[in-house]
């Protein structure tokens, strides 16, 4: 029983293993490997086509799953053959960690504390280690990536994390091997996290501490790792922006009904009355705004940045329901109309535009008072607004 690694029961109770993937780091990986054992025997290794002495270390240690691959592959597919792998073993989560050193196996126990922290019914859990990138000793390049990489994920996803690139993660493994995924390499970790928390699944930090050693090996690749993560943020900002944002949200709404909606997702919302005003006029203004057809991409966007209620700013856009837009656009047009000094045109007729230049004239003075009908329309809403909000707190208040 003595010679029970330490955290043996803990991981035997999760039914959890540690995943390695690993290329070419043939100087440290066989302290990380004897290090792990200290902790736990359930070990996982994903060789990536190493073609230093890799393979020969690994031989040392009979105990261990391994994977080899003939060819590297690149990370994605390490981890992604990896979890399939540990999934096949019986495995219902894994904790991966880099080859290179820069983890303490000790932080082992943050990520088992958490899991003994949940409570039956809690969503599932994807644990990612933060590594406070704000520190002394981290490199320049990385942290700016890791900001980069943070933002956008909050504009895709609603969570905020403050570090979205370390590999020391908790992964539950059913529902990542249930995810189909196209990357291959480092963007994989963006990739997974994203996909997960659409699926409703809790993306969280957990503190982790970290060692960068000066001449460390590391494969990552600035210029086309960085693109490759950049392009799959411009997918995700599409599909997030046109389907999943939409999809849950209408989802939200649908479950709860407008009543329960209102009085629990905007009534009683812990934001003050002015934000939630705002939020309402952000949404109208992006309806009413000429944008057609990136209401949704305008909103989110804009939600984010402005640190406003997402769920209500999309509710109150879709002010341009079909029923609505003829409304919406004669009105755009009468404001242009009155903006350009023009007053009210009662006299609209189709027939009058029977030139390319009278056309163009016409679309720029809808545009013109599109933009001026929002503004107007928005901060209407705002004033009206407020003060429902500021009345509806003060009467909780008195109640309470």
């Amino acid at each position: 029983m003595s010679n029970s690694p330490i955290y043996q029961s803990r991981f035997s109770k999760f039914n959890c293993c540690v995943l390695v993937p690993t290329y070419n780091n043939a100087g440290s990986l066989a302290s990380v490997l004897q290090d792990l054992l200290l902790y736990t025997k359930n070990i996982v290794v994903v060789n990536d086509g190493s073609t230093d002495a890799t393979k020969d270390i690994l031989n040392g240690f009979s105990n261990l799953h391994i994977l080899n691959f003939e060819k590297n592959k690149g990370k994605g597919v390490a981890l992604n053959r990896g979890f399939e792998f540990a999934e096949d073993l019986g495995y219902d989560y894994a904790i991966t960690i880099d080859s290179d050193g820069q983890h303490y196996p000790d932080d082992l126990d943050v990520f088992l504390t958490e899991m003994e922290s949940r409570q039956p019914g809690d969503p599932e859990l994807l644990l990612v280690g933060d590594r406070n990138m704000g520190r002394d000793g981290i490199p320049g390049k990385s942290s700016t990536g890791n900001k980069f990489s943070n933002f956008w994920f909050l504009v895709v996803t609603g969570t905020q994390l403050s570090d979205t690139q370390s590999g020391y993660r908790l992964y539950p493994l059913k529902l990542v091997n249930s995810i189909r995924f196209y990357t291959r390499k480092f963007e994989f970790e963006i990739e997974v996290i994203v996909k997960s928390a659409w699926r409703r699944v809790e993306v969280k930090n957990i503190p982790i501490k970290v060692f960068y050693e000066e001449n460390r090996v590391t494969h990552f690749r600035p210029f086309w790792d960085i693109t490759r993560i950049t392009l799959l943020y411009m997918w995700f900002v599409l599909v997030s922006f046109f389907y999943i944002h939409p999809r849950n949200k209408y989802q939200d709404f649908k479950k709860k009904g407008f009543k329960r909606f209102w009085e629990e997702d905007i009534i009683k919302s812990e934001e003050p009355a002015h934000k939630k005003a705002a939020a309402i006029a952000l949404g109208v203004f992006i309806g009413i705004s000429p944008f057609w057809g990136l209401h949704t991409l305008l909103v989110f966007s804009l939600a984010a940045i402005f640190r406003l209620n997402k769920v209500i700013a999309f509710l109150f856009s879709n002010i341009s329901i079909p029923p609505l837009i003829p409304f919406i656009i004669y009105g755009s047009y009468q404001m242009g109309s009155l903006v350009s000094g023009n007053g009210w045109d009662w006299k609209l007729n189709m027939e009058n535009f029977d030139s390319s230049a009278e056309i163009f004239q016409g679309l720029w003075q809808y545009i013109l008072g599109s933009f001026a009908l929002a503004g107007l329309a928005a901060l209407v809403i705002w004033i009206i607004f407020y003060f429902l909000f500021s009345f509806s707190e003060q009467k909780q208040v008195v109640k309470h």
